[in-house]
């Protein structure tokens, strides 16, 4: 321990010989670490994000949703109908919780595009007519008040609970519980308020990102008997008129094992009965499966990448000990006189490689941890998380290039002859 001791103290003396050729060389690793940590941390940060979106969909639920069908599918028997009647039917429902073993709960839901009223207050929103168990499926946390129960349900009461958004927008100044919101025609009273929740991730297929905090969620049975199946849209004196009787039904199976072997019987059992395509199946256990692999590529691609600049920077630290070792010939040459064998010497020049490549290293990895947070400051919808692996992992990436591109310098001089050395001038 004394020699490597004694060593490291004449190393660190050598390099300050030369501080400005020194630092410049232990710049390169310390970019190079810090492009290695900080492109891992923003990688990391977006797919934990899209993963959360997703895993907020449910791993254990399989999605079955109305799309409004093509132009060419909306015709029955050569001509348009005058009102579009497609997706979701309440046989559809009653036939897949009869025939499907392993659902545990299911979730209908409707949905209605409508204008929210309070006095001169307005919102444009998303009435979703539901049961109890919406909060439990949408993760949906109540902020004052209560959700919808099975009573409300039952007794097709004018309840509503209002989201975080919602309630805001119509009640800047009151406390809403109590009170009662216009929808359509007729009043609702306002019974709970939940809490702002984060925007599920939409697919390239039937589900779209959802913002639950402009919501209004009312008893199914009541959307049912107040609102009704048709609903008529007059756009530039045109009439459109759609009959939905259900947007969404939600299906929850045991385990994540259950989803696949699920799948096909769900759609044995409503496909048959809508050859239009009007229907459309999402299994966010696929979706998840999926992005975990699109984010472990894409970790491998960016780590790949900034790996480059740390290999740059360990070019730099051989390019610079070779030409240590050219200044230096005398002296190796003297030290091989008084009796330094050739390990000692490639021993002194791998320690100096390694205090440079351990010196940027551990600047890199200051930076590193710095710049994703200042990324997230000044780019707020950015995401970025610093792991430990990244860190320890660029960390060793650079001590390892150090002793890599310090072999061949220090083996160089190590092999020189002693009497050759002493000649140098």
């Amino acid at each position: 321990m004394g020699r490597i001791w004694r060593a490291l103290r004449l190393g660190m003396k050598s390099l300050l010989l030369h501080k400005l050729r020194s630092g410049l060389t232990v710049l390169g690793t310390v970019f190079g670490v810090a492009a290695v940590i900080s492109m891992l941390a923003i990688a990391e940060g977006s797919s934990r994000d899209a993963l959360e979106r997703i895993r907020a969909l449910g791993a254990t639920n399989i999605i079955i949703r109305s799309v409004k069908p093509s132009d060419e599918a909306q015709a029955t028997g050569g001509r348009p109908s005058r009102i579009l009647n497609y997706g979701i039917k309440y046989n559809d429902y009653d036939r897949i919780v009869e025939t499907v073993p392993t659902i545990r709960k299911v979730l209908p839901i409707r949905e209605i595009r409508k204008q929210i009223r309070r006095y001169q207050y307005f919102l444009d929103g998303r009435v979703v007519g539901t049961t109890e168990d919406y909060a439990d499926f949408s993760m949906l946390e109540i902020d004052r008040g209560r959700f919808l129960t099975a009573a409300d349900n039952e007794r097709f009461q004018n309840y509503a609970v209002l989201a975080a958004t919602t309630a805001k927008t119509l009640f800047p100044y009151e406390d809403p519980i109590g009170l009662s919101v216009k929808l359509g025609s007729d009043y609702y009273t306002v019974v709970g308020v939940t809490k702002e929740r984060q925007s599920t991730a939409g697919t390239s297929g039937s589900l779209a990102a959802q913002d639950f905090n402009k919501d209004v969620y009312i008893p199914l049975n009541t959307c049912k008997v107040r609102f009704g199946e048709k609903i008529v849209n007059n756009r530039s004196g045109s009439m459109e008129a759609e009959e939905t009787q259900l947007s969404q039904i939600t299906l929850k199976v045991g385990s994540t094992d259950e989803v696949r072997p699920t799948v096909p019987i769900i759609k044995a059992a409503y496909e048959p009965w809508h050859p239009r395509k009007d229907v459309e199946m999402t299994v966010p256990y696929d979706l998840l499966v999926a992005a975990q692999q699109t984010a472990r590529q894409f970790n491998i691609i960016l780590g790949t990448i900034a790996a480059i600049s740390l290999l740059v920077g360990g070019i730099g630290i051989m390019n610079i000990m070779l030409a240590t070792v050219t200044e230096r010939t005398r002296e190796i040459g003297i030290r091989r006189a008084l009796g330094a064998k050739r390990k000692d010497i490639t021993q002194q020049f791998l320690i100096e490689t390694v205090v440079l490549s351990g010196v940027g290293g551990v600047l890199g990895v200051t930076l590193g941890i710095v710049i994703p947070y200042m990324i997230v400051y000044f780019i707020p919808d950015q995401k970025a998380f610093v792991t430990p692996f990244s860190v320890i992992l660029a960390f060793s990436i650079s001590v390892g290039i150090g002793i890599l591109f310090g072999l061949y310098p220090a083996r160089r001089a190590a092999m020189m002859d002693p009497i050759e050395a002493l000649r140098h001038e």
